[in-house]
């Protein structure tokens, strides 16, 4: 989704992420795998897992081709077991000799009216979003400690995460977790050597993601860039610019930090599904099933 806009040019210098060994939960598509390319890109190990195998093994093949760096690893894990997370910790720090940043990326989401919603459907999200992310947070953070190492965390939340948002209430949930862990943190493991941060992106859709899940001619309507007082979406190579930035050492004396990278939408409408009350009630059975596709 590049373009020639200096927005979507890569920022840090060359090689500025040698020699760091990254592992990115949730790395094998959309903006896990965006921030992975860069990573490779600047010369960093990095890790991708997820649970679907077939999924990162084809990715990493296509990422050693187009970064032209082979130092990518695909590791099968659940982030919801804390065994795999372990095991994957292992086998990263038996290939790579150790590990220097967690990015905790692996996401879920229901977009749906909190009624129609099991509570198995909160389970799975709060499950996958602050279970697997205190699961690698707690693997990780538990290693540097007792090895003494210094290590960073990097957290991928969302601006509703502190303002709430209707419609994706268990996503909401789960993320404000995840943002108290950030602060938190930030203030118990600094000692350590720890540092933790997060990033808060607004909108950075893959293409074609909204008119797929909203049936025309309500995606124009919801459309996001519309909310965004910048009239656009983010491009993926910001989003992975701030990332490498954050887990790279020109960072360093940033910890607790959330940044908010949205073009100004949470501040234009502060919970970014609130204007889905537009939604007829036979319509959310359409989105349903889309979601399930």
């Amino acid at each position: 989704m590049s373009s020639s806009h200096p927005y979507a040019q890569p920022m840090l210098r060359d090689n500025a992420l040698q020699g760091k060994t990254i592992v990115v939960t949730g790395g094998g598509t959309g903006l896990g795998r965006a921030m992975t390319t860069y990573f490779l890109q600047l010369g960093a190990n990095v890790v991708i897992s997820s649970r679907k195998l077939e999924v990162l093994e084809k990715t990493a093949a296509e990422l050693r081709e187009q970064t032209q760096n082979n130092n990518v690893l695909a590791v099968q894990c659940d982030v919801r077991k804390y065994d795999e997370v372990e095991a994957m910790l292992q086998k990263t720090i038996d290939t790579f000799g150790g590990v220097d940043v967690l990015l905790n990326n692996a996401a879920g989401n229901f977009i749906s009216p909190t009624e129609r919603l099991s509570h198995k459907a909160f389970d799975v999200i709060v499950d996958i979003v602050l279970r697997g992310s205190y699961n690698c947070t707690l693997a990780f953070g538990k290693r540097w400690i007792a090895d003494q190492k210094p290590g960073t965390i990097l957290n991928i939340v969302t601006t509703y995460a502190s303002v709430g948002s209707a419609f994706v209430v268990p996503s909401a949930a789960a993320k404000a977790g995840v943002l108290a862990m950030t602060r938190s943190l930030a203030v118990e493991w600094a000692k350590y050597g720890i540092r933790s941060n997060a990033i808060a992106p607004g909108p950075f859709p893959t293409e074609g993601a909204w008119s797929r899940l909203f049936p025309e001619p309500l995606a124009k309507k919801l459309d996001p860039a519309a909310s965004v007082p910048l009239k656009r979406v983010g491009d993926h190579q910001e989003l992975a610019n701030l990332a490498a930035y954050m887990v790279s050492d020109f960072s360093a004396y940033m910890n607790g930090e959330v940044v908010t990278l949205d073009g100004g939408e949470w501040l234009n409408g502060a919970g970014e599904f609130n204007k889905l009350e537009a939604i007829p009630a036979p319509m959310w059975d359409e989105i349903e099933k889309s979601m399930r596709r």
